[in-house]
């Protein structure tokens, strides 16, 4: 899949890339195989680069990560750091330019003409 920006790009495989290896540190210390499946999603949406899944995903990070790192902060400082990392990842994938470059990206390269 094309790119209209390499940095862009390669922010979102490393946002990608954290949210997957947090599922599997989780995975071992007792999470569930579906955060790696929704990791794993989200990380081919962030390289997919396909207009507006930079926003499909933060609201995902929002609505799915971030309420399991708050409920959990009280038992260990650790989640509320995680938490905070989920927050900058979410922002950055919304509001850097060269992210957002990346994210332009038709949905279908067949322009109806023929």
């Amino acid at each position: 899949m094309n790119t209209n920006n390499q940095t862009g790009r390669n922010i979102s495989l490393i946002v990608g890339a954290y949210f997957i290896l947090k599922s599997v540190i989780n995975l071992i210390l007792g999470g569930g195989v579906s955060d790696i499946v929704i990791a794993v999603a989200e990380a081919v949406a962030l390289y997919t680069g396909l207009m507006y899944l930079n926003y499909v995903v933060a609201a995902l990070i929002v609505i799915i990560h971030l309420p399991a790192n708050i409920s959990h902060f009280t038992d260990n400082w650790i989640y509320l750091l995680e938490g905070v990392i989920d927050i900058i990842f979410a922002v950055i994938i919304c509001i850097n330019p060269n992210v957002k470059e990346h994210f332009t990206n038709k949905w279908s390269s067949n322009s109806g003409s023929k």
